[in-house]
């Protein structure tokens, strides 16, 4: 299968280990050419975040805001993923199938080892981000205008599971 491509946005805040992380997920899937280009968005970082994003060729926006993250991407689909989430083997492929078929909004299911037991799904305050979303560009730019972060764009959405697979970032 022929595999669209993708802007990737990570939104990011000292978050240089994290990102590098998230970055080395991504180089088979940008090889394969799945991967258009990586944004990202910082929120002011006082450490090597910035390197990090020059070294792996990434779109740096200093204290940029989402919308504006988002204006700048160039493909018709984007993933946003919080830095140090770490899509698994395979998911390019999931992503493709759905975007294919589908102008839903998706998330990455959980690996199993982030898996939570039911009381802590029931109880834990969930980040809107943290199985990554997977939407078109101009839904983003609406949702965008009234978000001050990722996460607010995330938030409350109605989403697809995909079978892809994600290892989550650690809460912070």
């Amino acid at each position: 299968m022929r595999v669209a491509m993708l802007s990737v946005i990570i939104e990011t805040h000292n978050d240089e280990d994290a990102l590098a992380r998230t970055l080395s997920s991504l180089v088979s899937s940008a090889v394969e050419g799945a991967v258009r280009e990586v944004i990202v968005c910082d929120r002011g970082s006082t450490d090597g975040t910035e390197k990090v994003a020059e070294v792996a060729g990434c779109t740096f926006l200093n204290e940029g805001t989402i919308a504006h993250a988002v204006e700048r991407a160039k493909s018709d689909w984007l993933l946003i993923v919080e830095a140090g989430a770490r899509p698994l083997d395979g998911w390019a492929e999931h992503v493709a199938q759905h975007m294919a078929g589908q102008a839903t909004p998706a998330r990455f299911s959980r690996s199993e080892e982030d898996r939570l037991p039911f009381l802590a799904r029931v109880f834990s305050s969930k980040r809107a981000l943290s199985e990554g979303l997977v939407i078109i560009r101009t839904q983003a730019t609406g949702l965008a205008r009234n978000a001050a972060t990722a996460d607010d764009l995330a938030r409350g959405l109605a989403t697809k599971q995909l079978a892809a697979r994600i290892s989550v970032a650690p809460q912070r």
